[in-house]
């Protein structure tokens, strides 16, 4: 039986493209916060593994999930998660969506329309601010629709930064079929060592669309209680926004499209430092409003 230990990438939480469990966020919520990390960490490097076959990736996929709902052996990074969730009273079901997404990874290698991807993006990101909100104390009437349209932003972000890579290793592409064919690209153009004007165009399309979404997480953090976790959605927001106005003027083919460590730094410090000088105000803005 394969070990599950040994399908690991080497990543960390301190590879991601956005802060996870940041300073900003509070000690008493990192253990729970980190937990989920692992594991969706964990099914991640098994739906992405080089050399697994698509049924081994399902297998160890399905043994992962069943873990952490204790019906079958134990792992020890779904035990962890398990141990919080209920030491913390948390719906382990944001986990299980991760699953979802990530044995869809392994079967669903091609995106029809922007629904179609957003769909993925229900079951591959929104879970993860879910989860994050709910470890807060959040209330998820108020904040689970920002939450949704930033966290789907993200993945978006990341599927057009990695445009590229995915074809070529994985032969994944989430660049959908209708912006493609509404630019006249084609799927082997992900493959050329520069983007050609009709896959620019696609790309430029898609990134049009998840400035949308960016519009409107943008009331995210003023939505948000606890201040800390404010200031971890301003600094991950004003990230986002960087992002979608470099993939704008860049081709993610033969430009590097990440965020370098110092302007990631100033953006996210940017950021943070918005979403509480706002919240510093608002009370001024009640007072303002209450007198007109």
């Amino acid at each position: 039986m394969i070990d599950i230990a040994d399908t690991s990438s080497g990543k960390t939480h301190r590879d991601e493209n956005f802060p996870v469990a940041s300073v900003l966020i509070a000690p008493q919520h990192r253990a729970p916060i980190m937990a989920f990390y692992d594991f969706v960490r964990a099914a991640d490097d098994i739906s992405d593994h080089p050399t697994l076959k698509a049924q081994e990736k399902l297998d160890l996929l399905e043994r992962l999930d069943q873990a952490l709902m204790d019906r079958g052996p134990e792992e020890p990074v779904a035990a962890r998660l398990r141990d919080e969730c209920r030491a913390r009273k948390l719906d382990p079901q944001h986990a299980r969506d991760l699953i979802t997404a990530f044995m869809r990874d392994v079967t669903y290698l091609r995106y029809r329309d922007w629904d179609d991807l957003i769909y993925y993006c229900r079951y591959s990101a929104m879970p993860v601010g879910r989860f994050v909100c709910d470890v807060h104390g959040e209330t998820p009437e108020k904040v689970w629709a920002a939450n949704d349209a930033l966290c789907a932003a993200l993945q978006v972000i990341n599927h057009l930064q990695d445009c590229g890579k995915d074809y070529r290793d994985l032969d994944r592409v989430y660049v959908t079929a209708q912006a493609l064919d509404a630019h006249g690209a084609s799927v082997d153009m992900l493959g050329e060592a520069r983007a050609p004007a009709p896959l620019l165009a696609a790309i430029r399309d898609l990134n049009r669309r998840t400035r949308a979404l960016l519009d409107q997480s943008r009331v995210f953090a003023e939505l948000l209680n606890d201040s800390r976790l404010a200031m971890e959605v301003g600094a991950i927001q004003a990230l986002a926004e960087k992002l979608v106005a470099r993939l704008d003027v860049a081709d993610p083919l033969s430009d590097n499209v990440h965020a370098g460590k110092l302007g990631f730094a100033l953006a996210g410090t940017q950021g943070a430092l918005g979403a509480l000088t706002r919240r510093a105000l608002r009370p001024l803005r009640r007072i303002a409003g209450s007198r007109q």
